[in-house]
């Protein structure tokens, strides 16, 4: 399963907010990895993340408040910064996006598999070049394998990336913030250790 955590329109507070969740729930499922960051201009945190599980987590879906007093911009009374959560459904079959705009390249694995990961480049990497947008996939043992998986999982994120752009080309995408920043957060996490408190 994929999710995407996005700081939406929100400061540079929600991109670090956004990259302290990530590097949580890694801690909280041990299954979990992170297959693409989209950094934050500033330097800071991340605007958005992708990351995958291997079981159910739809119940993080929603909106996470992090209250924290701002250590970036001192002076700044807002204590209050949101993220968004939310599953994108993945890709079923490849091939609604140009594969030729893709840069594949192979790599060495490590892990499970003995000697064998280490001698063949099993592991894929492919980076979709007008976005910029860069997917790993290394838990198979066979590079097709891998690819493909690599593949769907750019697929499923191009197409959520072109749902943010149909909503911005509507104007509605701060309109989806202010429906952020108003919903009730389904996770709440406290100071400068992200500590979760509901």
């Amino acid at each position: 399963m994929l999710i995407q955590i996005s700081s939406g329109q929100g400061p540079v507070e929600c991109s670090v907010g956004v990259e302290k969740l990530c590097k949580a729930l890694l801690k909280e499922f041990a299954d979990s990895k992170i297959v693409s960051v989209n950094a934050d201009y500033s330097g800071h945190g991340y605007k958005s993340c992708v990351m995958e599980f291997v079981q159910d987590v739809s119940m993080l879906e929603g909106t996470v408040l992090w209250v924290w007093k701002s250590t970036i911009r001192p002076g700044h009374q807002r204590k209050n910064w949101y993220m968004d959560v939310h599953v994108i459904k993945e890709a079923d079959v490849v091939g609604e996006f140009n594969l030729s705009d893709c840069e594949v390249t192979t790599m060495h694995c490590g892990g499970k598999g003995g000697q064998h990961v280490n001698k063949v480049e099993t592991g894929v990497r492919v980076c979709h070049k007008p976005t910029g947008v860069v997917v790993t996939c290394t838990e198979e043992r066979s590079q097709v394998q891998n690819k493909q998986k690599a593949m769907k999982r750019m697929q499923s994120i191009l197409a959520a990336k072109q749902e943010d752009n149909n909503a911005d080309a509507l104007n509605n995408a701060w309109q989806k913030h202010t429906e952020i920043v108003r919903g009730n957060p389904i996770r709440i996490y406290e100071g400068e250790k992200f500590k979760r408190k509901s």
